[in-house]
């Protein structure tokens, strides 16, 4: 497989080509130049297959040029015993409409985890063909962070600049990357939101010269290793339900599909996967996507008017992963919607007025492409936190809750809808207890990680800044 730009700038390059990457060198994103058509006895063949041995034929249709037995080395060891000691990603029906797809079973409690502990596999691999080191930006709302950190922070050759936004994330998010001692783990804290961390990893990675020079590279959203791994777990949950049903049943989701997913989205990373998952040929129903209050992607699906908010405009919420305003992924959703051409002149248009509308295609976007959206509030959080304990004796995180919240206002006759977890409720203990009523206990193992030094450097939302702290302790 093949890789070009969403900007038409990029000379098509292998997987191993992009990985290191993160944004094409024109400044887009990159995007499989074509996708296979898989078939339904080759889905059917992987039912038997292990977590790793899945993600080694997901990811192996992207990956083409890492050979089969090597990448099968790579997601044994990504999704083996030592990170994820339980179920890989556990799978629970709650009733006829309602799942429940557990994600964050991986070191820092979050999904994140799920594609970060490939790429802190791949990585390396990868650095150890071409040689040189690698220098990762990124930028967090508060999980992506302490996943990447916590997966590269003992490779060789591979250093960790962090940006996160000043004072929005949760105290164990927070102590999750701050409490880190490896020098080769940089923390930065951004006077501003995340959107403005996220503008400033695209800033410097669009200057060639000095991404060349410090080797720079990316493991947000952005990078399509991440989304080729997140591709997974959609593959693995929907063979795991359909493997309740009589043989009729199972064959019957071929022609009508009857189970969807309800994703978290804020920077759009996850529910894409989703979106390639059914392209690829996974007979997913709908992809329902759920916001908070920061519902600039809930707008675009609802009305086909796609229009980013300043940081100013960012509310601060009880779901702080997501709260983002400008949606790095829809690029690439936007490329294939519209088609290379049309695409280019859209974005022109979008980058000139803050807006992009896109009425005519809401119809599309609901019917053919099989999306829906929601939006939630504190309060629907709280009540649906109460509704999972009460009804169910599951705990949810607040993210997790905005996706519940969509399941239950959107799932229609006949559906079985899977909400896709994003963290444990321990991260955000406050509002988890908010929504009880009681005081949720803290494990030892979280007090004592509360409880250690952090170390964090501030910073103005200035790009100059960033590129001296970066000049003077890359690799």
């Amino acid at each position: 497989m093949q890789f070009i730009s969403t900007r038409g700038g990029m000379r098509p390059k292998s997987f191993t080509e992009i990985l290191l990457d993160g944004l094409a060198p024109d400044g887009g994103l990159v995007v499989p130049e074509s996708l296979p058509a898989l078939s339904a006895a080759q889905i059917e063949s992987w039912r038997a297959l292990s977590y790793p041995e899945l993600a080694a034929q997901v990811i192996g249709l992207f990956a083409t040029d890492i050979p089969a037995d090597r990448l099968l080395e790579l997601t044994r060891e990504a999704y083996g015993p030592s990170r994820f000691p339980e179920t890989v990603v556990p799978v629970k029906l709650l009733g006829e409409s309602l799942g429940l797809i557990g994600l964050s079973e991986g070191p820092t409690m979050a999904f994140k985890d799920l594609a970060m502990q490939f790429l802190g596999q791949a990585v390396p691999y990868v650095l150890s063909l071409r040689g040189g080191v690698l220098n990762i930006l990124g930028a967090t709302s508060g999980d992506t962070g302490s996943a990447a950190e916590h997966a590269f922070r003992s490779s060789p050759g591979v250093s960790v600049f962090m940006l996160s936004p000043a004072g929005r994330m949760s105290d164990v998010q927070r102590a999750q990357m701050y409490s880190l001692t490896e020098p080769s783990i940089h923390n930065i804290a951004v006077q501003g939101v995340f959107d403005d961390c996220q503008n400033l990893v695209k800033e410097l990675n669009a200057d060639a010269v000095f991404k060349e020079r410090h080797s720079l590279g990316a493991v947000n959203s952005i990078n399509f290793g991440r989304i080729a791994a997140q591709c997974v777990y959609y593959f693995w949950s929907w063979l795991r339900v359909t493997d309740r049903l009589i043989p009729e049943e199972r064959a019957a989701q071929w022609q009508e599909p009857r189970f969807s997913f309800a994703v978290p989205s804020g920077n759009f990373g996850n529910i894409y996967a989703g979106h390639l998952a059914r392209r690829l040929g996974l007979p997913i129903r709908r992809l329902i996507l759920a916001t908070n209050e920061n519902n600039v992607l809930e707008e675009f699906f609802r009305t086909g008017v796609y229009r980013p908010r300043s940081g100013a405009d960012t509310l601060a919420t009880s779901s702080p992963s997501m709260d983002i305003s400008k949606a790095s992924n829809l690029e690439r959703f936007l490329w294939e919607l519209l088609g290379p051409q049309d695409f280019l002149s859209a974005w022109q248009e979008l980058e000139a007025t803050g807006q992009l509308d896109l009425s005519a295609q809401q119809e599309r976007l609901v019917k053919e492409l099989g999306f829906a959206a929601s939006t939630s509030t504190h309060r629907a959080r709280l009540s649906a936190i109460s509704a999972a304990y009460q009804e169910h004796q599951v705990l949810i995180d607040p993210h997790t809750a905005d996706g519940w919240t969509a399941a239950q206002r959107l799932v229609e006759p006949g559906e079985t809808v899977l909400v896709m977890e994003t963290a444990k409720p321990a991260k955000f203990g406050q509002t988890v207890s908010e929504a009880l009523g009681v005081e949720v206990a803290v494990s030892a193992e979280l007090e004592e990680l509360l409880s250690l030094p952090q170390q964090v450097e501030e910073i103005p939302n200035d790009p100059a800044v960033l590129r001296r702290i970066i000049s003077e302790r890359a690799l």
